[in-house]
């Protein structure tokens, strides 16, 4: 078994964007946060450890503001821990703190452990950031999506370009290192042109890590009415293939490597913790609609904010659904989302299966190859990943 990691979610915005589907809420004030926390602190406090890991030979960290378990205290050992929303960056300091310290509480956290937070433009001080710096967090993913002010107001994302850039410097001056942007491609309206200015002033400012996403409606969302109504088109499926071919060329181009369908790095920052859930690596979830993997189950918590509070205060669990998953069709979908794809002969190994007629027919249709006993996605078979995938569900 491989180090787990923990995703924490904080749900509070400042407003929420026209095309967002998360578990979220507006931010109205402290004692809703102050409520929250305390549910979520509770919440990893009654954890209870369901891997027996050995950790006698790992390196924890040696956090002097966190008191250190012995082995037989938390048989559960960590080296990701990813705190999403939401906008955790409205967190103050001391809310944060105790979120880190109910952790440190309950697992053995590795010695150089990547430690992100969301956080978007706006939400933020240089103070603020230096003390998130002190408390251990040393990754921000930076919600971007585009430079372009039409698009931020069109998402309704509460900031403008010139915020964006000012919170970057500011997160290079709390001494940030790592740091990773969100953009989105196929937004309404949106022209080639503007797609090309996105990626080149992501490129100027040189972060360590670029997530680029495809839009995807979701029928709940304010977007989604923009567009059933004729106030808002999108871009045709040709513009955004193109779109997603000048995205991998210039990417590739400033030095980023793809590692993941939509997920390029400078060498040495693929994100960690990310990567555990196209790995099948466990991840324990905390906070309202969180979702965990225990190596065998999924399991999620309540999606609404009041009701999981009050379950909280109420019970030992805020616990919605959990299930068994198919192992074996897991391991391929996430693991082609990966570059490498995955290892035949590790698969079949594990699980005992063979599929070379889907295989061959796939390879026919230019969606996959198979090199060095690897199965893996051809740049097409990215643009048609979900057809790829549901040949092996």
């Amino acid at each position: 078994m491989k180090p787990g990691g923990i995703y924490i979610h904080i749900p509070f915005c400042k407003s929420r964007c026209s095309y967002c589907d998360f578990a979220t809420d507006v931010y109205r004030g402290n004692d809703a946060v102050e409520r929250y926390v305390n549910a979520l602190c509770g919440e990893i406090d009654r954890f209870l450890p369901q891997i027996d890991a050995h950790n006698a030979d790992k390196e924890f960290s040696s956090d002097p503001r966190y008191p250190r378990l012995t082995a037989a205290d938390s048989p559960s050992y960590i080296d990701t821990i990813y705190i999403g929303g939401g906008t955790p960056s409205l967190l103050r300091p001391d809310q944060l703190e105790r979120i880190l310290s109910a952790i440190h509480g309950k697992f053995e956290i590795a010695n150089g452990a990547e430690v992100t937070m969301e956080m978007n433009p706006a939400t933020v001080t240089l103070e603020s950031l230096a003390a998130f710096r002190d408390l251990g967090i040393n990754r921000a993913s930076f919600g971007v999506q585009t430079f372009n002010d039409r698009d931020l107001k069109l998402l309704a994302r509460g900031h403008d370009a010139t915020d964006v850039k000012n919170t970057y410097r500011m997160l290079r001056d709390a001494g940030f290192a790592n740091v990773s942007f969100d953009l989105i491609a196929g937004l309404p309206g949106q022209k080639m042109d503007d797609w090309r200015r996105n990626l080149d002033e992501a490129v100027a400012m040189m972060p360590e890590h670029l997530s680029l996403y495809l839009l995807e409606i979701h029928e709940s969302t304010p977007l989604a009415e923009q567009l059933r109504s004729g106030r808002r088109d999108l871009p045709d499926e040709k513009l955004v293939a193109d779109m997603y071919e000048l995205m991998i060329d210039r990417l590739a181009g400033a030095g980023y490597e793809q590692y993941e369908i939509s997920n390029f790095a400078r060498p040495g920052f693929a994100s960690r913790h990310n990567s555990k859930y196209w790995t099948l690596d466990p991840v324990y979830g905390y906070g309202v609609s969180a979702h965990s993997f225990d190596g065998t189950h999924r399991y999620a918590n309540e999606r609404d904010t009041a009701r999981y509070v009050a379950m909280m205060e109420n019970s030992a669990s805020a616990e919605v659904m959990r299930e068994d998953i198919d192992l074996s069709s897991e391991f391929v979908f996430l693991g082609l989302r990966l570059t490498e794809g995955i290892d035949l002969d590790n698969f079949h190994r594990r699980f005992g299966i063979d599929f070379d007629d889907r295989v061959a027919g796939l390879v026919e249709n230019e969606l996959v190859e198979v090199i060095k006993g690897r199965l893996r996605l051809t740049r097409r078979g990215m643009l048609f990943s979900n057809e790829v995938f549901a040949e092996f569900v």
